[in-house]
């Protein structure tokens, strides 16, 4: 719980050494924790309690690059006149809300089960492929999103390679050398979203311009929109195909009612590909016993526990995700198809690489068999 006690206290001067780009929660020796030059908050209704006061708890770092961007890098930023001003994830002003409900309304309960069927044969297309990562959980959340938001004639390898990249270059542990190497992908995103919002291509463009939005604010709204909408699904396809593969016994019942979608509540809260949101303190706290001090970085723990239901995968009060019924419905839509289909898929033995971010962590790869 966030309160304030008697038993206050501050870090300890010598603590585990935590890798924040690959801990585990079994690393964690305490729900409030000093780590790399954040603190981490792992206790469920201290997450809760940060996420739920937006005044205390601030989001204006939740789109902060991880790694400080570099001068040259930098630079190449402003020559793409690249911003990200405070629109949704990252904005607690009172613009927040209208932004939020003009977004919201291309992902509507109705809008999103229209989906169903577009879904479902999209996963029919990518079967049969050794990688149920590069065959089909690539690309297929982010063709349906540019769908339900209306914007035709998106090159999707090309919007991939924008989306991974920006991902690697803000919540990355990088070198100046890897920036350099995505900055001009970084850019060249941010100008072709100036460009479509000028253009008015697209329904959710016209939405912008017509609500008065500025170029710069649809920008940046769109940058982060066209990332979180489908590289977090895309993550949590490849999380939920693995685990159910690596069950014999669950595999044969996802074709069964309500079963995929217990399992993806499951993997939501064990293995949910966005592990950390990030906030900062507008004054002095106490978490859990422990003081933390105005201005820190709060490193907050979505993930759940084993023996606890409860998970904050998709975050919690007024950010909470704008996609969450699309993601979950795709998951479980993915599942029940691909099992359906191809029962006697097997998955292959060896370890894949992950992706290992700050803020999200999945498999490269699910390497199968049949």
């Amino acid at each position: 719980m966030l309160t304030v006690t008697d038993r206050v206290s501050h870090p300890p001067a010598s603590v585990p050494i935590v890798d924040l780009f690959t801990f585990t929660r079994a690393e964690l020796t305490s729900p409030v924790q000093f780590a790399g030059g954040r603190w981490v908050v792992s206790g469920h209704d201290d997450v809760r309690a940060v996420l739920a006061d937006p005044v205390t708890y601030l989001p204006d770092n939740a789109l902060t690059a991880v790694t400080p961007v570099a001068p040259a890098a930098l630079r190449a930023l402003v020559r793409a006149r690249f911003s990200l001003p405070p629109t949704l994830a990252n904005n607690g002003s009172s613009s927040h809300a209208g932004l939020r409900r003009l977004v919201a309304s291309f992902f509507t309960p109705a809008r999103v089960a229209a989906a169903e069927p577009r879904i479902r044969s999209l996963v029919a297309e990518r079967l049969g492929g050794g990688d149920l990562v590069r065959d089909l959980a690539w690309d297929l959340p982010a063709v349906v999103l540019v769908e339900l938001l209306g914007l035709p004639n998106v090159d999707i390898p090309t919007l991939k390679r924008w989306s991974s990249g920006s991902l690697e270059f803000f919540w990355g542990d990088i070198t100046r050398e890897r920036q350099m190497e995505l900055v001009d992908d970084v850019g060249d995103f941010h100008q072709w979203l100036v460009k479509r919002y000028h253009a008015r291509d697209g329904e959710l463009f016209c939405a912008l311009a017509d609500a008065g939005v500025s170029a710069e604010d649809s920008a940046g709204l769109c940058y982060f929109l066209l990332i979180a909408g489908q590289e977090t699904t895309t993550q949590l396809l490849s999380a939920a195909l693995r685990r159910a593969l690596q069950d014999r016994a669950l595999w044969a019942r996802l074709a069964e009612p309500g079963v995929a979608e217990s399992f993806v509540e499951d993997v939501l809260r064990t293995d949910t590909p966005v592990v950390t949101w990030r906030r900062l303190t507008a004054r002095e706290v106490v978490l859990s016993g422990v003081r933390v001090p105005a201005g820190a970085e709060l490193v907050l723990l979505l993930s759940g526990e084993e023996t606890d239901s409860r998970h904050l995968a998709f975050g919690y009060g007024r950010h909470f995700c704008l996609g969450a019924g699309l993601a979950r419905l795709e998951a479980a839509v993915t599942l029940r198809t691909v099992a359906e289909h191809e029962p006697s898929l097997h998955l292959l033995g060896q370890e894949p690489e992950w992706l290992n971010l700050l803020s999200f962590r999945a498999p490269k790869s699910v390497a199968v068999s049949r």
